[in-house]
């Protein structure tokens, strides 16, 4: 954003979207992916069934990804539109209510009654509906629902995440298979942890611990539970 003064202004608000589900798909895809190989190599010391279930997490979880994402992110689409038309027959029906709605708003953030009503004027002769939208529903440009562009992004991020506790596995010498996946997949977590943060503008520290405790955690609690499953067997 260009500030009136010359100056480049840097927000991070406008990549929420295609960022939260490739940080929510690459998180996912590392998680399970590593929790499941280190729950079947627990319960066999074959690192080809380790490989079969990594590679079987990875088509089936990222088919999952794309196809969760695109539902629940049509779901807040089919929302949006839903408020729109109700707005925009408002619009039509009763526009100096519409206005007078407007106008409050603007005096509840603390304009006059004066200026308030300018404003409003102003922006429903501009883009009666635009201003509504953001002003009344909080629909934003930046913050819209995008099923396509989430659902392609969340399935990326997750085969991306779930390919690397498969690499670990291809290559660790064996009998160290576990602890090579759960280390690599702790490493992969933490840099995944500071890139959001990074991307996003936050401080690293905590992101990162975050991430990669509960990740930690869940691979920790499958390994045990395939060891138990293992000795039963």
């Amino acid at each position: 954003m260009l500030h009136p003064l010359g100056h480049r202004e840097r927000h991070f608000s406008d990549r929420t979207g295609w960022l939260r589900a490739a940080v929510l798909g690459a998180n996912d895809g590392i998680v399970s992916t590593a929790s499941l190989i280190a729950g079947v190599a627990s319960a066999s010391s074959g690192r080809s069934a380790a490989l079969v279930a990594g590679v079987a997490g990875l088509v089936a979880g990222a088919l999952a990804m794309a196809a969760g994402e695109y539902v629940s992110v049509s779901s807040q689409a089919d929302t949006e539109r839903a408020d729109l038309a109700k707005e925009t027959a408002e619009l039509h029906a009763n526009p100096l209510a519409e206005r007078e709605e407007l106008a409050a708003i603007y005096r509840r953030r603390g304009l006059d009654t004066a200026l308030a009503e300018k404003v409003a004027d102003q922006l429903m002769t501009h883009n009666a509906l635009e201003a509504h939208a953001r002003d009344e529903l909080g629909i934003h440009d930046a913050m819209t629902a995008r099923p396509l562009q989430a659902s392609l992004t969340s399935a990326a991020s997750f085969s991306a995440g779930a390919g690397l506790p498969l690499l670990v596995v291809a290559i660790a010498p064996r009998g160290y298979t576990i602890a090579s996946v759960i280390l690599a997949s702790l490493l992969y977590l933490g840099i995944l942890g500071a890139i959001s943060a990074y991307a996003g503008g936050a401080q690293l520290l905590r992101p990162t611990l975050r991430v990669t405790f509960w990740g930690a955690l869940a691979m920790l609690v499958t390994a045990g539970i395939g060891r138990l499953i293992g000795v039963a067997v």
